[in-house]
């Protein structure tokens, strides 16, 4: 039996489509789910030298209120979630990888964000890339 909730399967079904397609633009995955007391980066990449962490935002037609922010500019964005105090938590988190990698922290690094689409059925639609959030 599955004991996550519905939300939390919705939400590991896109950060693995969202690894693959990152893996398919060239992206060396480092880390996944990487988690400390602070809060949680779900995908760490790599690509021409530049670290990358990535907050993966996924929405179902469901949860979005039947349609999608390309079709209807009201229509929720799933990057609407990043709010400053989830940036600060996020800030701190990729301090303390960086830390615990032993990485510089003058090395290139930046936050992305990646807004899956699916559809009713759990099928990807597209994936959309935010980049440099902060």
């Amino acid at each position: 039996m599955d004991n996550r909730t519905e939300k939390r399967r919705v939400g590991d079904m896109g950060e693995s489509l969202a690894a693959d397609w990152l893996k398919r633009q060239g992206f060396k995955i480092l880390d996944r789910n990487y988690l400390t007391k602070f809060g949680e980066i779900d995908i760490v990449g790599k690509k021409d030298g530049k670290i990358v962490f990535f907050e993966v935002k996924t929405v179902t037609q469901e949860t979005s209120g039947g349609g999608f922010p390309w079709q209807n500019e009201d229509h929720y964005e799933p990057e609407d979630n990043i709010h400053p105090w989830k940036l600060k938590r996020l800030s701190r988190t990729i301090e303390i990888y960086l830390s615990d990698k032993n990485i510089d922290e003058d090395s290139d690094w930046q936050l992305d964000c990646l807004s899956v689409y699916l559809d009713g059925e759990g099928r990807l639609i597209k994936i959309e890339q935010v980049e440099d959030v902060f």
